[in-house]
């Protein structure tokens, strides 16, 4: 994993989840809504990569279009 996804990794994974996952506190397995979030934050990502790019690859409209085409492929909402 490169050094973002394990952020985000880091990101997903709640105080509220691990307290009540007793048995995986300790171990690097996402759970429920960890995977959940865990995707949501990377498709985010993804989106956010279109919208940073250049005007070089395409203009800030067709950025933004596809950021959202990708956010709504996947129901992520902003």
């Amino acid at each position: 994993m490169n050094e973002r996804l394990t952020e985000l990794y880091r990101e997903c994974r709640t105080k509220e989840a691990l307290a009540s996952q007793d048995e995986y506190k300790s171990s690097n397995t996402l759970l429920g809504l960890e995977v959940e979030k865990f995707a949501e934050l990377i498709v985010r990502e993804c989106a956010q990569v279109c919208r940073n790019q250049s005007n070089i690859y395409a203009l800030k409209a067709d950025r933004d279009n596809c950021a959202i085409a990708i956010e709504e492929h996947f129901g992520v909402g902003e």
